[in-house]
């Protein structure tokens, strides 16, 4: 049998290629510091697990659920007034299976075969998936040190501003930790509406920011909703990533676009994993704040500890991630990664999957408490990788 053409795009998952070497040290007997993935290592609220498994036992929730409840999409209105200051109404909401399948389908329901859509470089590797899977044509501009790795909308020639259909925004920005300062959001919008592009913005890590600043919706920037739509995920603010919760929110006609969509491939969210939602965004949020000090000692265990073993990285704005560059005597990140777990038994992501301007950095998730963190820069330091 001759497969489809579109599966040339997506070669083998990086995650899996690194576990496999990761098993056969641990097989040896190797201990292995694992922040290559970012599942946070954070319990779920008791209130949320309680409202899933009261459902649970109900029949009627294991029938197709065909909607989302409106007591969720009430929920979700009700989180965006008092977290973001937005004012939504429940047909500008929809569940999806977390944002990366939302991604998959929003672009098979907005882009034609041919379109222009623009990506960022380095990004998740999945928008870049979506684009193969709707035939578009991605243009990626880049994420880099000079710009603060944040979108300069100003960089994008002209010709290819007018072309593009769709852009995707993701802050703070997964791989490389960037958050938006106040005028970003604003440019961006700006842009949009003179070159009549479309803004997609992930804004699943809203809840990890840190040195005091505050995580803030796209769509409450003025204007945006006329011209964008986000993300919105619980996963890593209420560490439900297997849940798969996420919403798409914005304009609706975008959002009835992909629901009209998801309608022919599946029957609705699961009814006890819609109760789980709806009490992760009416219950008590002060655990999420607690968290997020906790991701900024284990930024700071990181970043800090590095450059103290004379590794300079710069610390991470947001995210649960830290964006480091590889030592100068690297040219390959993916050799790194390979070398670094060889040596020191730390586990982390070559920069090189996220992207061309990828190269050249190595992604670590936050996801070890900073004793764990501060041992596995032990264990650089005394491999001699960094010399």
């Amino acid at each position: 049998m001759k497969f489809a053409d579109r599966l040339q795009n997506f070669g083998e998952e990086i995650f899996a290629s690194l576990n496999v070497k990761k098993l056969e040290l641990e097989k040896q007997g190797r201990k292995i510091y694992n922040l290559s993935i970012g599942t946070p290592d954070f319990p779920v609220p008791e209130h949320i697990r309680k409202a899933l498994t009261e459902s649970a036992q109900d029949p009627e929730s294991w029938k197709y659920s065909l909607r989302d409840l409106p007591e969720l999409l009430d929920a979700v209105c009700a989180y965006y007034k008092k977290r973001f200051q937005v004012d939504l109404h429940p047909e500008q909401i929809m569940s999806c299976y977390g944002t990366q399948e939302g991604t998959g389908h929003l672009a098979l329901a907005l882009l034609n075969p041919g379109d222009l859509i623009l990506l960022p470089d380095p990004c998740y590797p999945v928008f870049q998936a979506g684009a193969f899977l709707a035939q578009a044509s991605p243009w990626y501009y880049p994420m880099v040190k000079e710009n603060g790795f944040l979108p300069r909308v100003s960089d994008i020639p002209e010709e290819i501003a007018k072309k593009a259909k769709l852009m995707i925004v993701s802050l703070p920005a997964n791989p490389v930790g960037a958050v938006a300062r106040e005028d970003t959001y604003q440019e961006i919008v700006a842009w949009a509406k003179k070159y009549d592009v479309f803004i997609v913005h992930d804004n699943a890590y809203s809840d990890i920011i840190f040195d005091g600043n505050e995580g803030k919706s796209f769509l409450a920037v003025p204007g945006a909703m006329e011209i964008g739509a986000e993300f919105f995920s619980l996963s890593k603010s209420f560490n439900v990533t297997g849940a798969r919760i996420s919403f798409l929110i914005g304009r609706k006609d975008v959002v009835d676009a992909v629901r009209l969509l998801r309608s022919q491939i599946d029957f609705g969210m699961f009814i006890p994993i819609q109760k789980a939602a709806i009490a992760a965004l009416t219950g008590p949020t002060e655990n999420v704040k607690k968290q997020c000090m906790e991701y900024q000692e284990r930024r700071d265990a990181l970043c800090g500890g590095a450059r103290a073993i004379g590794w300079e990285i710069p610390d991470a704005k947001g995210s649960m991630f830290v964006w480091a560059p590889i030592p100068a005597s690297y040219s390959s990140s993916m050799k790194f990664c390979l070398d670094l777990l060889e040596k020191a038994g730390v586990l982390c992501t070559p920069g090189s999957s996220f992207g061309p301007h990828g190269e050249g950095y190595v992604r670590f998730a936050l996801v070890l408490p900073p004793d764990k963190i501060r041992e596995a820069l032990n264990a650089v330091k005394q491999s001699g990788i960094l010399e």
